[in-house]
Order: structure tokens, then C-alpha cells, then sequence
């Protein structure tokens, strides 16, 4: 089990990154891919994505490197929260393909925080 959750800590991890590093420092490329940037302030966008960054780090490093492994079901519930705010959003605005990601990664660090807990 502790094999399967490192794997989904670092899969959810690679999607995060990829996705926030591209709102918080490729803005007009993410604003280009997708369109419900081009409505929320880039302030805002900028700052999920930096929550979304720390989101990174702490759902592998804390138990990775033995300081405050705590910390890592913890920042998965966050994560969770954050993509199913997401998901709440996107429902809102009836953009249902970008719901699909929500779930997945929704599931994923869910699975990772009761696994972590």
C-alpha cells in the first residue's frame, strides 16, 4: 500500500506542477489553453497557482524526507478542497470537460489523505 500511495503522491504531484507552474509563470499560454482564466482576475489565478505550487512540495517532501510527515495529508486535504472548489466552479459556468480533471485529481488526493491519516 505504501508503494501504491508514494505512486499516486507523485502522479498528483506532476499534474499539479505542470498545471500551476503554467498559471503562475505562463500565464498568456494558460490563458490561451484555457478559457475561464480570461475571467477571473490574474491576480487570483496567479495565487491558486502558488497555493497549488506549495501544494507541490508538501504532499512529497514532508514524508519523503522524514520532517513533519504529518504534513502530507494535511496539505492532500487542501489540495482536495482546492480542486473540488474547483470542480464547484466549473460546474457553475457548465464547463464540464474541465470537471473531469477535477474528479480525477479530486480522488487522487483524497486517496492520498486517507492513505497518509
Amino acid at each position: 500500500m505504501n508503494i501504491t500511495l508514494w505512486v499516486v503522491q507523485v502522479v498528483a504531484a506532476l499534474v499539479f506542477l505542470y498545471g500551476s507552474w503554467l498559471k503562475a509563470f505562463q500565464y498568456e499560454k494558460a490563458r490561451e489553453s484555457w478559457g475561464w482564466i480570461k475571467d477571473v482576475p490574474k491576480a487570483f489565478v496567479v495565487f491558486i497557482s502558488l497555493v497549488e505550487l506549495l501544494g507541490v512540495l508538501g504532499i512529497v517532501l514532508p514524508l519523503a524526507t522524514n520532517i513533519t510527515p504529518m504534513l502530507t495529508p494535511i496539505v492532500a486535504t487542501g489540495l482536495a478542497a482546492i480542486v473540488l472548489f474547483g470542480a464547484l466552479f466549473h460546474v457553475k459556468r457548465k464547463e464540464y470537460r474541465e470537471i473531469v480533471l477535477n474528479i480525477v485529481l479530486f480522488a487522487l488526493t483524497v486517496f492520498v489523505a486517507i492513505g497518509r491519516f
